[in-house]
């Protein structure tokens, strides 16, 4: 028999295109996590995040917002349904909620 954990939630999320993809393979959440971000390079910052890879580089966060801490919804509409992150894993705003809020430090991530 092979031990297979139970699925606890299902989320729907957004990655960075093929052309320079999320980082493949398996990682762990690390400690860095925040209720709030905004990174002026991209013009976009996003709420409930919880880093994975390199101390707050490659991140789980919500849809992104504006500078003003505004969702943006013609980013929030292409979620589940493109590419288009920076690098990071992009979930709805409920989930990233509850990601942040229920996934501890150490939590093993596996991205294919």
């Amino acid at each position: 028999l092979m031990n297979v954990t139970p699925i606890l939630y299902t989320l729907y999320a957004s990655t960075r295109p093929k052309a320079a993809p999320t980082p493949a393979g398996t990682f762990y959440i690390e400690p860095e996590h925040g209720e709030s971000f905004y990174n002026a390079n991209s013009g976009e910052g996003a709420k409930y995040w919880r880093s994975f890879l390199d101390h707050g580089i490659y991140l789980f966060h919500s849809v992104p917002t504006d500078q003003a801490g505004n969702f943006i919804p013609s980013e929030a509409e292409e979620l589940g349904k493109t590419s288009n992150s920076h690098g990071c894993i992009r979930l709805s705003v409920a989930d990233a909620q509850w990601f942040y809020t229920n996934i501890p430090v150490n939590t093993k991530v596996v991205i294919h």
